[in-house]
């Protein structure tokens, strides 16, 4: 994927643009807000990273500006400013998602791929059918099958499901599942995640026998065939 980092401290945007590169993705950064927005205006990117906190243009108003064009490309706000009110205010600003500055790496790379492989809804109608490996998920009659046998699952753990696969192969943290799956744009210092994760394996695994719902300990979850 190509990602633009705009950013105006030179360590920080080199610190994203290097780990961005080491996942193996091709990077710009921009160190002055305006020019990072006729940029961002001009090239093809398939992500945006923009700090917050930038003089004479600041990030919130970068956005809103790339959005009064159109929906155009999906935004991953990295500030310092890591509050609920925030992160709110970035992703009513038109952020698709945020992260503190200090976030770990894998993170990082985990949230801009994420933005990167949302399949936007074009003449072929929106994805209403997912499959990793032998199992299969269709959203519109809610079925779930693994080897063309029928699982049930319950609300809740269908959407983690989904969210899972549509995030094929990488690691999805526990922060990702709470914002996508609950809502919640704070960590509750619950189980609830794990939890949840762990009915999912067991219904998923149960008759299969290979495992597809691996734990990457210390970062979150990983479906994967």
């Amino acid at each position: 994927m190509r990602v633009l980092v705009i950013e105006d401290d030179a360590a920080a945007a080199g610190h994203v643009r290097r780990i961005l590169a080491d996942a193996g993705h091709e990077v710009d950064a921009v160190l002055d807000a305006e020019r990072g927005l006729a940029v961002a205006r001009n090239g093809d990117f398939d992500v945006l990273v923009v700090d917050r906190m930038m003089p004479r243009l600041d990030g919130l108003e970068l956005v809103r500006q790339l959005r009064d064009d159109g929906p155009g490309t999906p935004v991953l706000f990295l500030s310092a400013l890591g509050e609920v009110e925030d992160r709110v205010e970035g992703l009513k600003a038109g952020g698709d998602d945020y992260l503190p500055k200090g976030a770990d790496p894998v993170e990082i790379v985990a949230r801009v791929e994420a933005l990167g492989r949302r399949k936007p809804t074009g003449v072929d109608g929106p994805v209403t059918h997912l499959a990793v490996g032998d199992l299969e998920l269709d959203l519109l009659s809610r079925k779930v099958t693994r080897g063309g046998k029928r699982i049930d699952l319950q609300p809740r753990e269908f959407k983690l499901l989904e969210v899972l696969m549509r995030h094929e192969g990488q690691v999805v943290t526990r922060m990702m599942l709470l914002e996508q799956v609950w809502n919640y744009h704070f960590d509750p210092m619950t189980n609830v995640v794990d939890v949840h994760i762990s009915r999912l394996r067991s219904k998923i695994e149960k008759e299969a026998g290979a495992p597809i719902l691996h734990t990457v300990r210390g970062h979150g979850y990983r479906l994967q065939a």
